[in-house]
């Protein structure tokens, strides 16, 4: 199974090639929400999302997300491309905080920026520009430690997802 080693990555993703057919994999997946309780499994077209029941969430719990592809060069084959993230809608908030931090990075840096070419007083817009710097690096390792916080149901996940295929005699190919 392809992994990442690169330890900046936030949301870590994967490849691999089995030999069965998508519909194959996505019904074995859609067939494990009724005999098991400890994962949430729900698909959309080639998608199958995989998450962690609600009483056993917290504000860092990731969910994997498996996009199911048929191989065009095999006729049996499928590429399985996985995707560790936060809730949706956690990400979303994450990536608006990243937003505005920057917004008012550029903003604040543009008013020093005018105000120094005026020979104006800059100091206030020159603080706010370098605070939104380390709000960001606070951001950043905010980011970190949340997905350290969640990577023992990361290992859940995966661990879930590849017994699943396990079940049937499926092995990944790298």
């Amino acid at each position: 199974m392809s992994t990442t080693t690169n330890d900046i990555v936030l949301r870590p993703r994967f490849k691999f090639h089995v030999n069965y057919k998508n519909e194959m994999l996505l019904k074995l997946f859609e067939d494990t929400k009724s005999v098991q309780s400890d994962f949430i499994v729900s698909r959309v077209d080639d998608h199958v999302f995989i998450k962690i029941p609600k009483d056993k969430q917290h504000f860092w719990s990731p969910q994997l997300h498996l996009e199911i592809n048929n191989e065009f060069d095999e006729k049996d084959g499928s590429i399985i491309y996985g995707l560790f993230g936060p809730n949706p809608t956690v990400w979303t908030m994450f990536m608006f905080f990243h937003f505005l931090v920057a917004g008012l990075f550029i903003a604040f840096a543009i008013w020093a920026y005018v105000n120094w070419t005026l020979d104006a007083n800059y100091a206030i817009q020159l603080f706010v520009t370098l605070l939104t710097i380390v709000i960001w690096v606070a951001l950043y390792f905010g980011g970190r430690l949340g997905k350290r916080t969640g990577m023992a149901q990361m290992h859940e996940l995966h661990h879930f997802m590849r017994d699943t295929l396990r079940s049937k005699g499926i092995h990944a190919e790298d």
